[in-house]
């Protein structure tokens, strides 16, 4: 009776360990756990089209983490996806002429905004934003253009 008791506990146990983990895991790919309230402040800019982009989205320089997307909203006036960076205060050194690309990592596909740093002697300010920037590629648009090219050649002489 001993027995049974300790190998229910332990099973319940595992389970438990086991949901823990999967939490854990579901956290670490949704970019939950590392939404903090670090010191931060923020920049804006504007896309055409932002692809999958999301809230909570990381933003990077050189491939390291420097902040968050914390908003994605839309200007009905010029058309354009206007995205508000959350960038870590320690990264507070960035010339003004720094641009945003958004690219694609991983098998998940998630996107993120990358920044490539300029060459100006002014840096940016809180609340400025990035004038040069370039939107996601998006395969469906990619391969459309490819097909209706291809249509072309084939229907000229």
């Amino acid at each position: 009776m001993l027995h049974s008791k300790s190998v229910a506990f332990f099973v319940g146990l595992f389970v438990f360990v086991g949901i823990c983990a999967l939490f854990f895991l579901a956290m670490q790919v949704s970019n939950l756990s590392s939404f903090n309230d670090r010191e931060s402040y923020h920049l804006i800019a504007k896309f055409e089209n932002i692809g999958g982009l999301k809230v909570r989205s990381p933003i990077t320089v050189s491939g390291v983490r420097i902040g968050r997307i914390s908003n994605i909203s839309y200007d009905k006036n010029n058309y354009e996806a206007i995205v508000e960076m959350r960038i870590d205060a320690e990264y507070d050194t960035f010339p003004t002429d720094t641009s945003a690309s958004i690219f694609t990592a991983g098998l998940l596909g998630e996107q993120y905004i990358s920044l490539n740093v300029g060459s100006e002697d002014e840096f940016l300010a809180p609340g400025d934003e990035l004038e040069l920037n370039q939107s996601a590629l998006v395969l469906e648009e990619i391969i459309g253009k490819f097909l209706f090219s291809r249509a072309e050649e084939r229907a000229s002489p």
